[in-house]
């Protein structure tokens, strides 16, 4: 058992993440899959234990067409990316095929480098920085459904053909926030808007957003936009409430979850518009794939596009495992990525789509707003669709460097 194992979070609830010990025929092929996420931090609840969960229900329901064995083993990068790629290389130096999830940007692209060193797999469901499909792309990297350029355009775009012209950013001061933020920033001044400031905070050690707020209402803009996710999306919609902005100023948080209008309620969140490849109540696919993830898991928490996407990345790799057999896949990354890419993508969560050269996924985008507390039914009754943007509108063009091997 790989010692990092250890970094889960102590209590009855990780008890059910731990990988099933099973006996093992001699001479077996054996995938092991490390799930690198969030499980004390700021994205936690956007991708931590429901992203395991995930993970683990694709490789259960995958089981039975593959002709080798799949261990699912957890770490907790901390956000930080030394640990995560000090984390990645003994894992991969210890025989773990994959590192999955990976959510925060500068970890996701240290954990991209040493995946491509290794000739390992990068199957990032949940960091959002474009450039692991772009400027930084990998043979050995995918990215499932989102990223930063498709935010930008679909949340930012939106705002900016409703006549929202001038604009303020608090942007979380590292990779994604500033991707997030720089892409933005082009559609509205494309757009015919203006930037009006921005002010980029310290990563994650950041709380009190109440300065920056201040600063942001003073400016005059129009819309002030958060570049940022998680808990740091909750504080500065919570005290921007407290302030009056969500009274005198649009809000826009350019990356949010459902888990942060669930955490702060209909009465604060409603009315505010967000971007999600995957929403529960969509169609008859995502409420079946939801429901089964919720017996697995045990967890009152409704998956999110990132969580969405662990389940989906790791199913359609499976499948590129049960296509290739268990032994040719362990032997390269690099292949078993571009048969996933070769293979059209079909489940629950997304229905059909592909992954394209780059290792981008190839997925609508749903512009979505939150519902007020009149129009919600239930506990997780929050979204209402308001746009549908086909891949082609909210994927950054393919990069001539990136356009990797498919086969």
């Amino acid at each position: 058992m790989i010692s990092t194992r250890r970094t889960l979070i102590g209590g009855a609830a990780a008890t059910t993440l731990l990988p099933l010990a099973r006996p093992r025929a001699e001479g077996r092929t054996k995938i092991v899959i490390g799930v690198l996420t969030d499980l004390s931090g700021t994205y936690r609840d956007n991708t931590g234990p429901t992203s395991v969960a995930a993970t683990r229900l694709a490789v259960e329901e995958m089981k039975p067409h593959l002709d080798c064995d799949v261990e699912v083993i957890t770490a907790d990068h901390q956000n930080k990316p030394d640990v995560a790629a000090s984390i990645a290389r003994q894992w991969f130096d210890s025989g773990v095929d994959v590192a999955a999830d990976v959510p925060t940007s500068s970890v996701a692209l240290a954990v991209a480098q040493v995946a491509k060193e290794k000739d390992k797999i990068h199957l990032n469901a949940s960091a959002t920085v474009s450039s692991l499909t772009d400027q930084q792309c990998s043979p050995n990297t995918i990215v499932w459904s989102f990223d930063t350029y498709e935010n930008a355009h679909s949340t930012g775009g939106s705002l900016v053909a409703q006549g929202f012209k001038s604009w303020y950013f608090i942007t979380a001061d590292y990779a994604f926030g500033q991707s997030l933020e720089t892409l933005t920033a082009d559609v509205v001044k494309k757009g015919g808007g203006q930037v009006k400031g921005v002010l980029r905070y310290p990563f994650p050690d950041t709380t009190d957003f109440s300065s920056y707020l201040a600063q942001a209402q003073a400016s005059g803009a129009q819309v002030v936009a958060f570049a940022n996710a998680g808990l740091d999306t909750e504080n500065c919609i919570k005290q921007a409430a407290e302030f009056g902005l969500n009274k005198t100023n649009k809000l826009a948080p350019l990356l949010m979850f459902i888990q942060n209008p669930h955490a702060l309620g209909t009465q604060i969140c409603g009315g505010l518009l967000t971007t999600e490849t995957f929403y529960w109540d969509l169609n008859d696919g995502t409420r079946a794939f939801t429901k089964r993830l919720l017996a697995l898991s045990k967890l009152n928490n409704y998956p999110n596009q990132a969580q969405a996407s662990s389940y989906s990345s790791t199913l359609h790799y499976m499948k590129a495992v049960a296509a290739m057999g268990g032994a040719a896949a362990k032997k390269s990354g690099r292949a078993a990525i571009a048969k996933m890419k070769a293979m059209p993508t079909q489940d629950d969560a997304f229905g059909p789509g592909r992954v394209r050269a780059d290792g981008r996924g190839e997925f609508p985008a749903y512009l979505f707003q939150v519902k007020t507390p009149q129009e919600s039914k239930s506990e997780w009754d929050l979204y209402k669709l308001v746009r549908t943007s086909p891949p082609s509108e909210v994927l950054h063009p393919l990069n001539p460097a990136c356009n990797f091997p498919v086969g």
